[in-house]
């Protein structure tokens, strides 16, 4: 006898797939934004230096120009 296909059967499994699938996807793309803020994290003294003097230059100029 042939084989009789269980249409339901498969959809469930092709959703379960996809669904996996897609939290795999979910959970690579959250490890990836953790290592790039952990390695932003590793820095914060450059940026916020960088910034500092950002707004001690506009500071002098402002009061030369006053």
């Amino acid at each position: 006898m042939a084989f009789k296909p269980n249409y339901n059967f498969q959809k469930a499994e092709r959703s379960r797939a996809k669904a996996q699938k897609k939290q795999e996807k979910l959970r690579r793309l959250q490890e990836e934004t953790e290592k790039r803020k952990a390695a932003q994290g590793d820095e914060p003294g450059a940026e916020a230096a960088g910034a500092d003097a950002e707004t001690d230059a506009d500071a002098e100029t402002g009061a030369d120009g006053a």
